[in-house]
């Protein structure tokens, strides 16, 4: 009896433990089994990041399979998500449940897209088929509103960019109407290849690519294909494409370039964005069709200009009608830059220097506002903006005359307009003594036999005392030469330091260095050297803005102003504080005024009833040795008015090739300043 009692217990407890031990193996199980359906279900999610369409279409169940084709499902997948541009795609499971031996997985779900950042809840029901867990699929997996039927459209908010204006409101680049030429297949007429030849060769575009367009999937008879921009200007061109049967011309948004030509390169231009620039631009709000500026101050100001497009992200039924709204981020219109240009002046300008290679800077010493940018010969940017074809490029970069060369952004050897810097440098570290005569040398001199045969020469032969007055007035080579030398080395190229040499200059455009050795070097070797720089030979390249600054110290009793392009930056900066004493700055301004007002001067020409002018000529020989005949001569005219008002215009400007030029260069200058003073 005992023994009976006692195994009644012992049965009962063995079934306790089995029962226990099942109910903890199912436990664990379905814990496993639910560990497995979240990972099925984030590894599909990282399958989209990875764009895997054919490894996601494996992870879903076969009713799904029935219901959607493999090659449906791909491109459904792949349309939407990179329409949207979807990126980083996270989820953050929230609750997971069992129903009927299918796991319900309730989940957040972020993603970064082409209109910002999302954020939705969602869920997914997975179901073990073959030892695996699958995803049932329908299209709200995607997005929980998205029917099987509906689609997600993707809409441009399209943004203004800035415009360029001058100091008077004018605008110099501004988005205006562009001419879209196209074509409508159906309209083209029997002649069809005769008339693609004649459009191919009026817009300078291949027949193969015409054609090509015209076999695009979305084409019709009565569609129209647009084939090339041109400008809306362009009126001859456009009545001789309207001739031609199945031509259309419409007018299309673009950016406009009201100067053209006249200010090219001070400009710039915009075109689409390419995949480097996107790349570089990562996050900023650019796409495949946003437009960027490509040189110019297009380009310098890109960050301001630019407008970024506004996306709505939505989803649309069968029919077409809106049925939800996933995302929306609103356009950022770009912002006006207001130049300091005055855009009469630039063109009145480019009309004088359109035939010649060379530049044209004009500024107001006292605020250091620049009123014109020109380098000749130059390009329309409009070409650029409506699609220049691969004939006008070549043109273009083939040019001798380089007219995609921006002169004013570069450095160039000075000639004699760097002598009044030698005559203050001199002045300034008490090396000279302005009314000290170095006596009478001649056309040609050397300071003693060992220079051998190397020689300092000048042009005139002059009566009076060689001081800085007359050598400035007949711009003596061999008395800047000496200068140079009683200076010394290092206080000149102390003092070249001291006025901006080897230093960036802070301005709206990336302009090159001025240097006084090679490579922007710190040290001017041997004494030839050192006298050839007094005449600004040798080794000096000054960039032109940088030597506006420089001249700007004469007119400002010592201080450089600092060179301004846009019209709210502060304006009368000093760059460089007293860099030459009121005493040596005022020497040096009465200097170049007698350069102009003496008869014997070398600017006389310059003179102009009831305008005081303070000129220097100059001429800069590219020679790399003595029988050079073929690097050519730049010609050199720097000159300020002196009448202390607010009209005070310094000018700075160079021609190039001048060696054949009966004028000479500085002369020749002369006469288009003249035109552009009167």
């Amino acid at each position: 009896m005992k023994n009976k009692k006692l195994i009644i217990p012992i049965i009962i407890l063995l079934i306790i433990l089995v029962a226990s031990g099942i109910a903890i193996g199912i436990y664990y199980t379905n814990k496993n089994n639910e560990k497995n359906a979240k990972e099925i279900l984030i590894s599909y999610i990282e399958l989209i990041n990875n764009k895997e369409y054919e490894k996601m279409y494996e992870k879903i169940t076969k009713e799904s399979q029935q219901k959607i084709k493999s090659e449906d499902f791909i491109a459904r997948n792949k349309n939407i998500y990179e329409g949207i541009d979807a990126k980083g795609i996270k989820i953050e499971i929230q609750n997971c449940e069992k129903e009927n031996g299918k796991f319900n997985i309730e989940y957040k779900e972020k993603m970064y897209t082409s209109a910002g950042e999302v954020e939705f809840n969602n869920n997914a029901i997975l179901e073990k088929q073959e030892k695996e867990y699958k995803i049932s699929w329908s299209s709200k997996l995607i997005f929980p509103e998205l029917g099987d039927n509906d689609k997600v459209r993707v809409e441009a908010i399209k943004a203004k960019r800035g415009e360029i204006i001058d100091r008077n409101g004018i605008p110099l680049a501004k988005e205006g109407k562009i001419a879209s030429v196209g074509i409508v297949p159906g309209k083209l007429g029997e002649n069809k290849e005769e008339n693609l030849k004649k459009i191919s060769e009026l817009i300078e575009v291949s027949t193969d690519y015409i054609k090509e367009q015209l076999q695009k999937s979305y084409v019709k008879e009565d569609t129209f294909v647009p084939i090339k921009k041109i400008s809306n200007s362009d009126n001859e061109l456009k009545e001789k494409l309207l001739q031609i049967s199945g031509i259309l011309i419409n007018k299309v948004d673009g950016r406009e370039y009201i100067l053209g030509k006249e200010a090219g390169h001070l400009i710039g231009y915009v075109q689409e964005i390419n995949s480097e620039e996107l790349e570089k631009n990562e996050g900023k709000g650019y796409n495949t069709n946003s437009m960027i500026g490509k040189s110019g101050l297009e380009l310098s100001y890109e960050d301001t200009l630019r407008g970024i497009d506004g996306t709505e992200i939505y989803i649309v039924d069968e029919n077409n009608n809106k049925k939800s709204e996933i995302i929306k981020q609103d356009k950022k219109d770009g912002q006006d830059v207001k130049l300091t240009i005055d855009s009469e002046l630039q063109t009145k300008i480019y009309q004088q220097m359109k035939d010649d290679k060379g530049f044209f800077i004009v500024m107001q010493p006292k605020t250091g506002e620049l009123l014109a940018l020109v380098s000749t010969p130059t390009f329309d940017s409009n070409d650029f903006t409506v699609g220049m074809s691969t004939k006008q490029w070549e043109a273009l970069n083939k040019d001798e005359a380089k007219p995609l060369y921006n002169r004013f952004i570069q450095k160039y050897c000075p000639g004699s307009t760097f002598k009044p810097i030698i005559g203050a440098i001199g002045l300034n570290t008490n090396k000279i003594d302005a009314k000290e005569d170095y006596g009478y040398t001649g056309t040609s001199w050397q300071k003693d036999n060992s220079w051998g045969d190397y020689k300092i020469t000048t042009l005139t032969d002059y009566k009076g005392a060689r001081n800085l007055l007359n050598g400035m007035i007949y711009s003596d080579n061999i008395y800047f030469a000496q200068t140079a030398l009683k200076i010394g080395e290092k206080t000149l190229t102390d003092n070249l330091n001291k006025i901006g040499f080897n230093e960036q200059l802070d301005f709206s455009l990336n302009l090159a260095k001025s240097q006084y050795a090679v490579d922007n070097g710190t040290e001017i070797k041997g004494e030839t050297k050192l006298a050839d720089t007094g005449y600004g030979q040798a080794k000096v390249l000054v960039n032109p803005i940088h030597m506006a600054s420089i001249y700007s110290s004469f007119y400002n009793n010592g201080n450089m102003i600092k060179p301004v392009l846009k019209a709210n930056d502060k304006k009368g900066e000093v760059w460089k504080n007293s860099v030459f004493t009121d005493e040596t700055a005022n020497t040096i301004k009465e200097a170049l005024i007698q350069v102009v007002e003496n008869p014997k001067g070398t600017a006389n020409d310059m003179k102009i009833n009831g305008l005081t002018i303070a000129g220097k000529t100059g001429t800069a020989e590219l020679k790399k040795s003595s029988d050079d005949t073929e690097s050519g001569t730049l010609g050199w005219f720097n000159c300020f008015t002196v009448n202390n008002d607010n009209n005070d215009i310094l000018i700075i400007s160079m021609v190039e090739n001048i060696q054949n030029n009966s004028d000479g260069g500085s002369h020749y200058l002369i006469k288009k300043i003249r035109n552009v003073l009167q």
